[in-house]
């Protein structure tokens, strides 16, 4: 029996003493306390750790090497033009009289197989002239320093005809980079004796005045388009890539919440985690971005070929993404912890389900189409900010627009399915419960289809305009050369020698000049439109006009003043001037009257074999007129050749070299921007298929993941006796019906945006199916691919051993 002892009376209303109260520690260093200890997990979570961790990082580095390389753009073309404007002097204002210290300077470009050299001859006035850079002196008579690129070409076995154009001259020496516009550019530096004046011009310096001239209203879209379908799913799969890993460090956050810590703990600590995946990230995009630069010299686009060194980022843009892309990661780990409810004893996920609203969704595509709309239906330039700036914001609120209407999207369809084979009733049930962790990674295969859909729009409609002009003008095999004269006895020389070309099956010429009317106090002489005068004996003047009879001493006003609608004062007895005033050099130069004999009669003007219409104002046969009287004549050739004979266009180049080596030539044969455009449609098409390649390994993880989380649950199937088969095909179907879902919003989201652009630049819609169909089938590829990737694991946690616990 146990005596009960009674307590005293000052003991018994005597309460326990309470614990002291411990306030909560907040602060800038509790934050960073956190942030470290974050951190310190993610690098010391074991095997399993490192693995999310690395993945994370390596989708943060994809996506900032990508930024960085968007951000060199600027730097990189500045660059490019910086050393195309210091090598370069075509002409000056006011030419400098020839001194000790100046040199004539002559372009004397050609084209070899469809590929444009660029060449320069120089004849120095005296024993200083001035050097461009990238040579470190000037070559001597008969010499020539090169590119390498061009000394390689030269060297390469197929290039005999370049040799023998080019053989003039001796190499001495090769052009430094700073001479260069690219290391692949072709280009040559000759020293060429007895350059007149007429055909070069007289510098005293190298470095030219350059002003970057606008863009054109489609580059300036095609760039802003090419920009916002980059940047946007790089966000995309920086934003999915943070999220590898959450449903175990949401357990791990659980545990933390066991020992004491509250949840703005617990998300600074999930920020953490985040933020050193990201900081890897960071470190591991810049290399990654310094190794892939390093292939800046083998790609050329539109001509521009540049260093590595040139592609490099401005400090302030490299500044922000290294603030930003870290930054971006901690806010989307911050948006995902407010998704659920951290607590002790798990995570709790069974809160009423939030309804997606649709309102928003389809607010941020239509505001989209609002700002672009009006700029299609009434098309102008944009090189205005305010016009630049609502075609970036409109473009990329479509594309947004996209991702935010998928989800909404895929909750509403898989909603509303219901039966069907035991695979697809599992694929459904799933999506069922979650379809978050799908919809983000294959909302970035939605917004890169939809980006290159609408920019190969812009890329084909531009190709198809080039491609008509140079069908219409390169039909007919011609090749036009042009170059000065002194008289027609040289112009039929110049006829003599390329009839011989082989390859040559008719030439005709005529040498040509401008003339204008007689100064009057009365009139501008700078609104006039001057008259050409065309030289050339009865052969060659019944090759552009039809004459009733022509003898030499015949002359003949044509109908080019009907044609062009301008009156410029050529009639039979009429005096004109021929040394008429020139709108950039000379607007007042002493008149050099001549008349027009009253005896020239009227003659109608044929047009040439390509279509092109002649303008010449008055016909001449070589008597009537002294060619010394001219003003700077020009004989202008037109060569037609048989395409059947090999190589027929060099051999014709190569004889306008030896007639002159400052004689121009054109041909519209090979359409260059079909060669640019179909080298951009090709990176374009490369550049979607890595991106979905990449979105596709992000959702191979993300698929992993959930199957990883789900392992008990498929060892108690494989306990049950269902077929790999079966789990397999659910597997398929869950990837399969987001990603059907996002190929559907692609294809009509990248329709519409390609069809509104092209409307603002004027273009007609134009849409190349078989690539548009290749790049859906790409992004159809990619649920094979994640499939065929995940049946391994799947069948690795499918074992009975997962039901072990301890």
């Amino acid at each position: 029996m146990t005596l009960l002892r009674s307590q005293p009376e000052g003991e018994r209303d005597t309460a326990a003493p309470a614990l002291p109260c411990v306030p909560r520690r907040t602060g800038p260093l509790t934050w960073a306390r956190d942030l470290a200890m974050g951190m310190r997990f993610a690098a010391s979570g074991g095997r399993e750790g490192w693995i999310r961790t690395a993945l994370t990082a390596a989708g943060v580095a994809l996506g900032v090497a990508i930024l960085l390389l968007c951000a060199s753009a600027p730097t990189l073309m500045n660059a490019w033009h910086g050393r195309e404007k210091a090598r370069e002097n075509l002409g000056q204002a006011h030419p400098p009289p020839r001194s000790d210290r100046t040199l004539l300077y002559s372009t004397v470009d050609t084209t070899f197989h469809g590929t444009g050299i660029r060449g320069r001859l120089v004849d120095p006035d005296g024993t200083h002239p001035p050097v461009p850079p990238g040579v470190a002196h000037l070559p001597g008579p008969g010499e020539m320093v090169v590119s390498p690129a061009l000394k390689d070409l030269l060297a390469a076995p197929d290039s005999a005809l370049l040799r023998e154009r080019l053989s003039a001259y001796r190499i001495v020496g090769v052009i430094g980079d700073p001479g260069l516009a690219g290391p692949r550019e072709l280009t040559y530096l000759a020293h060429e004796d007895g350059l007149g004046e007429r055909n070069s011009y007289r510098i005293d310096h190298f470095g030219k005045n350059w002003e970057a001239q606008p863009l054109s209203t489609p580059g300036l879209v095609l760039v802003i388009m090419t920009c916002v379908a980059l940047m946007t799913p790089v966000m995309v799969f920086i934003g999915t890539s943070v999220r590898f890993g959450n449903e175990r460090r949401e357990r791990r956050l659980a545990a933390l919440r066991l020992v004491g810590a509250d949840v703005r703990t617990t998300r600074r600590i999930a920020s953490g985690e985040a933020l050193f995946g990201s900081l890897l990230g960071l470190v591991g995009g810049a290399a990654l971005f310094l190794l892939s630069r390093q292939l800046a010299p083998f790609i050329t686009l539109w001509d521009i070929n540049v260093f590595a060194a040139d592609v490099a980022p401005a400090p302030l843009a490299a500044l922000l993404i290294t603030v930003l892309v870290p930054t971006a990661a901690v806010l989307v780990t911050l948006v995902a912890q407010r998704g659920i409810t951290v607590e002790p004893l798990g995570i709790v996920r069974n809160r009423p389900p939030v309804r997606r609203r649709l309102w928003w969704r389809v607010a941020l595509p239509l505001v989209g189409a609002g700002l672009l709309v009006p700029m299609a239906v009434r098309p102008g330039p944009i090189d205005d900010p305010l016009a630049t700036t609502r075609l970036a914001a409109g473009s990329t609120l479509l594309l947004f627009g996209v991702t935010t209407l998928l989800p909404w999207l895929v909750e509403r369809v898989v909603g509303r399915l219901r039966g069907g084979p035991v695979p697809w009733q599992l694929a459904i049930r799933r999506l069922q419960l979650s379809s978050g962790s799908a919809t983000r990674a294959v909302s970035g295969i939605t917004v890169a289809l939809a980006g290159a859909i609408a920019i190969h729009m812009l890329m084909t409609a531009s190709q198809a305009g080039f491609a008509a002009a140079y069908a219409k003008s390169g039909r007919a095999p011609l090749i036009t050369l042009w170059g000065d004269t002194t008289s027609w006895q040289q112009t039929a020389r110049t006829l003599d020698t390329l009839r011989a070309t082989p390859g040559v099956t008719t030439a005709r010429a005529l040498l040509d000049a401008n003339a204008g009317r007689m100064p009057a106090p009365d009139r501008d002489p700078s609104r006039d439109f001057p008259s050409i005068i065309g030289v050339g004996t009865c052969a060659e003047l019944r090759k552009v006009a039809r004459l009733p009879s022509c003898r030499d001493g015949d002359s003949f006003v044509t109908d080019a003043r009907r044609s062009s609608g301008t009156d410029r004062g050529v009639t039979p007895g009429a005096t004109i001037d021929l040394n008429p005033p020139d709108a950039y050099d000379n607007l007042h130069p002493t008149p050099r009257p001549w008349t027009v004999p009253p005896s020239a009669r009227a003659a109608r003007l044929a047009p040439l074999e390509d279509g092109h219409r002649l303008y010449y104002d008055l016909l001449l046969t070589p008597s009537v007129l002294d060619v010394a009287q001219l003003t700077n004549p020009t004989m202008e050739v037109l060569v037609r050749f048989d395409r059947d004979v090999p190589d027929a266009v060099e051999h014709i180049r190569n004889t306008a070299t030896r007639i002159d080596p400052t004689m121009h030539g054109g041909a519209s044969l090979d359409n260059p921007h079909d060669r640019q455009y179909d080298g951009v449609r090709k990176a374009l098409f490369l550049g979607a298929a890595i991106t979905l390649l990449l979105i596709g390994i992000g959702l191979i993880i993300s698929t992993i993941e959930q199957l990883h989380e789900r392992r008990r649950l498929l060892s108690t199937l494989d306990a049950y006796g269902i077929r790999r088969a079966t789990l397999g095909w659910s597997v398929l179907w869950q990837t399969a019906l987001p990603v059907a879902l996002g190929l559907g919003l692609a294809l009509a989201c990248g329709l519409s945006l390609g069809s509104l652009l092209l409307s603002i630049i004027g273009s007609g819609v134009t849409v190349d199916w078989p690539v548009v169909a290749g790049m859906i089938g790409i992004g159809g590829g990619v649920i094979l691919f994640v499939t065929a990737l995940s049946l391994p694991p799947l069948w690795r946690m499918m074992r009975p051993e997962g039901l072990r616990t301890e």
